[in-house]
């Protein structure tokens, strides 16, 4: 259950959302997707809060773990959305790489490993054109080198404008790809801001996430 919730993010921001699990942070993501109703908090996407109606024009979700036509191939599905979206052809294969997605593109989505399915996931959100994505546990799955190249690829895509939103469990991960963050614990947003603005509230100089987490929590 999740108390009066409220947070802001920016254009071409990377916002984090990290906690220990059972926080709520993928509650947050449902609540904002329209799957779970809201009856407090407040959203605030450019500084203005964003509506039922416009969520559903600005932004799109990709949980975590999801199955999207498992039968399909992953060709298939990705080059369904390719298509959907109107995407040109030189965004999946600047996708393709990074996420090593030629290796499996013949396999179907149901037979895929857990980090074979994280990375098929990620080049459907990245896929996508609404202004604001929001992706749970986008590093679940991966081993080092691909959660690098998914940083990269993710600083990549806000340097074009486009936000996201994250769900990270792993601090250090988060501390690497995240412009700012918000820090959530037993359903409540214990603080927001940038390591630096947290460092100071926290009154640790040069504490990292988890140190900064536990002085605040």
């Amino acid at each position: 259950m999740l108390a009066d919730v409220s947070f802001t993010v920016g254009a071409g921001e990377v916002l984090g959302l990290i906690g220990p699990n059972g926080a709520g942070k993928t509650t947050v993501l449902e609540c904002l997707a329209g799957l779970l109703p809201i009856n407090s908090g407040t959203f605030k996407y450019h500084g203005d809060p964003l509506s039922s109606r416009r969520r559903k024009e600005a932004l799109f979700y990709v949980p975590d773990g999801i199955l999207p036509w498992a039968q399909q191939t992953v060709k298939w599905l990705l080059t369904f959305f390719e298509r959907l979206y109107s995407q040109a052809p030189e965004k999946l294969a600047g996708l393709a790489g990074p996420l090593r997605l030629d290796e499996i593109s013949r396999s179907r989505v149901v037979n895929l490993s857990k980090g074979e399915r994280k990375r098929v996931l990620l080049a459907v959100g990245l896929l996508t054109s609404q202004p604001l994505l929001l992706l749970d546990e986008p590093f679940d799955g991966l081993d080092l080198r691909q959660t690098r190249e998914v940083m990269t690829l993710l600083r990549n895509e806000s340097a074009t404008g486009r936000t996201l939103f994250v769900s990270i469990h792993q601090l250090n991960d988060a501390a690497k790809v995240c412009d700012r963050l918000v820090l959530l614990n037993a359903g409540k947003r214990v603080a927001e801001g940038t390591l630096g603005e947290l460092q100071a509230q926290a009154n640790l100089k040069d504490g990292g996430l988890e140190e900064i987490f536990l002085a605040l929590t």
